[in-house]
């Protein structure tokens, strides 16, 4: 039997048929884990393709950066991809977006679906600022999802980073106030927000992400670190064929051959590779593992994002590992799908996420629903997913996150508590819950107060909880 929880299907408000989704510098086709592409991506690709499950129209406007992208992708029946033209026909980094907005603005006042929708969803601060342009010339309310704060960034930056410019800071808090709903992934985002620009909490809704549980659950041999490969896995030291780009890897780092069966502790971590999600400290973490535990392995999946490149790219990991005399024991590769991904889950023993900050840990959450224990940094976005199915540290000393991942591989007993603990946590973190939750902004958002009871029930809980 599927101990999945069931959750019926929620029916659309009556006055939200058709969706705007605004992601603006990041499309839901892109792969997570590289470039700009991370949690937002799955969020948006999600939420759309289960808001069309409950017969609601969505349109996705993104910028076009590839000329050979076309107008517009059906990624699933209801959900549209619609490409749209501001700046180049390229990848750009999210500052030279922001040069582009204004052309993003005319662009999609001109499309073919322009005001017909009941409902405008922005993501990131980049998509509020097209959004609060649009909304009145539309008469569309519009909700704001943010993913990630400026103040948030500014507050948390790992030494190698650099500040959000005060033209995001100013634009989030003007986003903020003109946005008729702002949807948070967590508690600690609606702090933040009523914190730093006063948000008052009547006009917040906190709709945590969700995990796909059809696809991310434990295997079906799942065995401890105590115990041997199972059949059919990868074992630690060879990447599957045909899944690391050629030329990724430098000769001679990753260890060749296989590991004999028996102990040999897996440590992973997945995301973007730059300062804000540690992968350095990754890498500094396994090292302190390995003096313990000399079989221990280390896989990093990810690209190269933002202030990433020249600081904790694949080269200056692969030497940060070398200088600590663990590059026999480091492998890295490329984001890969979400199919991909699992396996990846299930082949590791413990996940790393020592990120600086976090708005929602997606990544610690799927892990755990693979039934991989996490060891997190005790940040309040992970802190919100990580619970007793890992570890939180506090700070980012890689010795303390050494310790409780040593903790964990070498208690067969408390691994298995973790890893049970995590699945189950993740079992109640499923899409359809926060569909439902959307939708019950939307109907906020729209005044339609026959769908919008569990939306005030949320205003009044935000709002005690912001004072």
């Amino acid at each position: 039997m599927d101990p999945r929880p069931q959750r019926p299907p929620v029916p659309a408000p009556s006055s939200v048929r058709r969706v705007a989704v605004l992601s603006v510098h990041t499309s839901p086709l892109d792969r997570p884990g590289a470039g700009d592409g991370g949690g937002l991506n799955v969020y948006v690709r999600e939420i759309s393709t289960r808001l069309a499950d409950r017969g609601v129209h969505v349109d996705v406007f993104t910028r076009r950066s590839d000329p050979a992208q076309p107008d517009a992708v059906e990624i699933a029946d209801g959900v549209v991809v619609h490409h749209i033209d501001a700046g180049p026909a390229r990848p750009v980094s999210k500052a030279e977006v922001a040069n582009h907005l204004c052309a993003f603005v005319l662009a999609c006042q001109h499309h073919p679906t322009a005001g017909t929708h009941d409902v405008l969803h922005a993501h990131y601060w980049l998509s509020g600022w097209v959004a609060r342009r649009l909304a009145p010339r539309w008469g569309t309310p519009f909700v704001q999802t943010f993913h990630t704060l400026g103040v948030l960034k500014n507050a948390t930056l790992a030494p190698s980073d650099t500040p959000e410019p005060a033209l995001r800071l100013v634009a989030e808090h003007r986003v903020a106030e003109d946005a008729d709903r702002v949807l948070v992934l967590t508690c600690g985002e609606a702090r933040l927000l009523h914190r730093a620009y006063g948000l008052s909490g009547n006009k917040i809704d906190v709709v945590p992400a969700g995990v796909d549980l059809d696809r991310f659950r434990p295997a079906a041999d799942r065995l401890s670190p105590s115990g041997r490969t199972p059949p059919g896995r990868t074992p630690p030291g060879r990447t599957p064929p045909g899944r690391t780009p050629p030329g990724r890897t430098p000769p001679g780092r990753t260890p060749p051959g296989r590991t004999p069966p028996g102990r040999a502790p897996r440590l992973l971590f997945v995301g973007r590779l730059q300062p804000l999600k540690g992968p350095d400290t990754a890498v500094r973490t396994f090292a302190e593992v390995r003096r313990r535990l000399p079989g221990a392995r280390l896989r990093i999946v990810g690209g190269v994002s933002g202030t990433g490149a020249g600081a904790t790219g694949p080269d200056e990991l692969f030497a940060l590992a070398e200088d600590l005399d663990v590059a026999d024991g480091v492998e890295i590769e490329d984001a890969v799908d979400q199919a991909e991904l699992v396996e990846r889950y299930r082949w590791a023993d413990l996940l790393l996420a020592p990120s600086r900050s976090e708005t929602f840990g997606l990544v610690a959450l799927e892990a755990q629903a693979c039934g991989t224990p996490v060891v997190a940094a005790d940040v309040p976005g992970l802190e919100s997913v990580v619970g007793a199915g890992g570890r939180l540290v506090p700070g980012h000393d890689p010795q303390d996150h050494a310790r409780a991942a040593y903790d964990l591989l070498t208690d067969p007993s408390r691994w298995s508590r973790a890893s049970a603990a995590g699945v189950a946590s993740a079992q109640r973190a499923s899409w359809d819950r926060s569909v439902e939750e959307v939708l019950a902004s939307y109907a906020t958002a729209t005044g339609d107060a026959a769908h919008a009871g569990h939306a005030r029930a949320t205003d009044s809980a935000v709002e005690e909880l912001v004072g």
